[in-house]
């Protein structure tokens, strides 16, 4: 009898599981993704936390117009004093094949070998007089778990914060105070939050953030990591403490996994862009470690006083909101009817021009209907309408440049240029975002190489990556005749330095370290600005070469004059002999010269004197001509803006023009 049952394959697959439908954090998101927020690698990363930490400081202090002090160390941390930090016991390998960094015996011999060769080929070269390089030193295998720990500390004076809000403001991805429509120095508003995810993620260790606030009697301390999976602060410790020195500000340390060595000259390359843009704010940098030759400590000086207004919150244009921002502002707004909403939550729309945009919107449209009652058909209606009507261009009152004044003194700071000329465009659109340009360039200075060194700035922030593609590099390389301006843009040590700011900017790439080269109006206007610096810089150089052609004709002419005089000397001693032989007689004047030549009056060196002193007259005299006739018809005019007393602080009012600022105390 057969048996009914069929027999059972033996790969027969498993029941697939229920799908289940996971939702992330935004804390979880960017710890996967950390290579987003700049932290690619550990070099990298170290970089990165470094400089979200200064920027925070800067918008910290200057939120409260107060001068910026910063101070930022980086403390090598070794491996054993890491794991005494965690409790972690120091334990010697067992099986050394186990481990990465292991050498066989064979990469041995063969490292060895070629040790001996290198040594063989050293000794002969010494031996026939040629000169030898050192010996490279070995290079040691380092493996994988070979990580470097670094504590990084950034002090400043700025505003501190809420005793209360500070486990938000570090512990909570996408909570923060930047995300109004203005200006800022962030690119994703992740601040030190990212900081102590990637602390998390390399050391397990927690952030340490002391704060206090102008007025307070106590500093806050808090102790505190993230719940990656929750996005949510763990706090370990959270305490008022005294304050003595009544200092304010905030200081923050954080322990993570970085790499020195790779990174050390974008990090100081940051720094010092920084003292470029900053001019106004003292930096003091430190790097140390356990070798005193690897210490480093840097003063980025104060130059100057004068800081740049702080950036202001402003409306959206209409030109520049999509269907989900409209939708957003009406459910946020305090309007009750659609013409108190058009008039009160976008820039650039009158009474009278709303009026006009809710008759175009057609006969269900009113100016009193509640704002709060439209459909999704109608929203979509105004914004086809907002895409298709004119409006006037927003202005750039909102933003805040570093000026002209303080771009020149950084770069006169930290660079030494022998000739440097800056320029301040005036506020431009891009899809109804306020920007302005501002650019420098300089001829000659300190570390400066040959050629085309740019620096980029956006918002007055370095960018320090992905330069190739950026339109400022384009821009310098392929669209500017250098050659038109006397500048030698493969000899001369030239620095281009442009600074975007805007309400949005353009940033390409996951990263967001360039701005594309396709928005036509920040192009032009980066181009135009370089121009403006050129032309000024052609000016200069044309007087430079003058003056030294100049220079170089009194040098040729003082340096023949003894033998003009010679030479003159001898023809007059000739006539004189003719004369006296009677074969030819002059006239009376040149009777009386020869007779002062016979009687000792005109000598050698009498004639040479006078040849000098001709050729001084007349190199005065050029001189004198070339300033009245070119000098100071091209010198360009510079305005000098004067602001109402009312509005002056502190009893003084300041005189501005990109050359200096002239304060006058009432």
């Amino acid at each position: 009898m057969e048996s009914s049952k069929k027999p059972k394959s033996k790969a027969s697959a498993k029941k697939p599981k229920d799908s289940v439908l996971e939702q992330k954090s935004p804390a979880e998101f960017f710890a996967e993704n950390k290579n987003i927020a700049g932290f690619d690698n550990p070099g990298k990363c170290l970089y990165t936390t470094v400089r979200e930490l200064v920027e925070n400081s800067l918008d910290s202090t200057e939120s409260i117009s107060e001068l910026p002090l910063i101070e930022i160390t980086i403390e090598d941390i070794e491996k054993s004093k890491f794991n005494s930090m965690i409790g972690l016991v120091d334990r010697d390998r067992v099986d050394q094949e186990l481990y990465d960094d292991h050498e066989t015996e064979k990469a041995r011999e063969k490292r060895l070998a070629k040790e001996a060769q290198a040594q063989e080929l050293q000794a002969k070269n010494a031996s026939l007089g040629k000169k030898t390089k050192e010996p490279a030193a070995p290079k040691t295998m380092k493996g994988r778990g070979g990580a470097a720990f670094y504590r990084v500390t950034c002090k400043d004076n700025g505003r501190g914060m809420p005793h209360d809000d500070i486990p938000n403001m570090f512990g909570r991805v996408l909570s923060g105070t930047k995300y109004g429509l203005k200006q800022t120095r962030g690119k994703f508003g992740l601040g030190a939050k990212m900081a102590l995810i990637w602390s998390k993620m390399s050391t397990g260790l927690p952030i340490d953030i002391s704060s206090s606030m102008k007025g307070q009697n106590y500093n806050s301390f808090c102790r505190l990591d993230i719940d990656i999976h929750r996005n949510i602060p763990h706090v370990h410790n959270h305490e008022k403490r005294d304050s003595k020195d009544r200092w304010h500000g905030a200081e923050i340390q954080v322990v993570i996994g970085g790499n020195w060595t790779t990174y050390r000259s974008k990090i100081l390359h940051y720094m010092r862009q920084m003292a470029v843009i900053t001019p106004y704010a003292e930096f003091i940098f430190k790097f140390v470690s356990d070798v005193p030759d690897k210490n480093v400590t840097i003063r980025f000086a104060r130059r100057t006083d004068v800081m740049p207004p702080v950036p202001l919150e402003t409306k959206h244009h209409p030109s520049s909101v999509d269907l989900l921002l409209i939708k957003r502002l009406i459910e946020e707004t305090s309007k009750q009817n659609l013409l108190q909403f058009l008039q009160h939550e976008f820039v650039n729309i009158g009474k009278s021009y709303a009026e006009r945009l809710i008759g175009e919107l057609g006969p269900e449209f009113s100016p009193k209907m509640p704002v709060k009652s439209l459909t999704s058909q109608q929203i979509v209606r105004i914004h086809q309408l907002f895409r298709q009507a004119k409006f006037n261009d927003p202005s750039g009152d909102c933003l805040s440049p570093a000026g002209e004044y303080n771009l020149r003194l950084g770069i006169i700071k930290e660079l030494h240029p022998e000739l440097v000329a800056t320029y301040s465009g005036s506020a431009q659109v891009f899809e109804g975002h306020p920007f302005i340009v501002e650019a420098g360039v300089s001829v000659g200075g300190k570390d400066v190489k040959q050629g085309l060194n740019i620096f980029r700035f956006a918002n007055r922030i370095p960018l320090l990556f992905e330069q190739g593609a950026d339109v400022v590099t384009r821009t310098a390389l392929k669209r500017i005749n250098w050659s038109s301006y006397k500048i030698n843009q493969t000899q001369d040590k030239v620095g281009v330095f442009v600074s975007v700011v805007s309400t949005k900017i353009p940033f390409k790439g996951t990263g967001k370290e360039y701005i594309g080269d396709d928005i036509t109006e920040i192009a032009s206007a980066v181009k135009s600005a370089i121009q403006h610096c050129c032309i000024q810089l052609k000016t200069k150089i044309v007087k430079n070469i003058q003056a030294r052609e100049q220079k170089e004709r009194k040098r040729n002419l003082s340096k023949y004059a003894e033998n003009v005089a010679g030479a003159v000397c001898g023809v007059l001693k000739q006539m004189q002999q003719i004369q006296a032989s009677k074969k030819r007689r002059y006239d009376d004047k040149e009777a009386e010269v020869l007779k002062k030549l016979s009687t000792g009056m005109i000598t050698k060196e009498m004639v040479k004197e006078k040849l000098v002193q001709h050729v001084e007259q007349l190199d005065s005299e050029m001189a004198m001509e070339f300033a009245a006739n070119s000098g100071v018809s091209e010198e360009p005019r510079e305005c000098i803006y004067l602001q109402s007393l009312e509005a002056a602080e502190d009893n003084f009012i300041d005189l501005h023009s990109p050359l200096f600022v002239f304060r006058l105390f009432c």
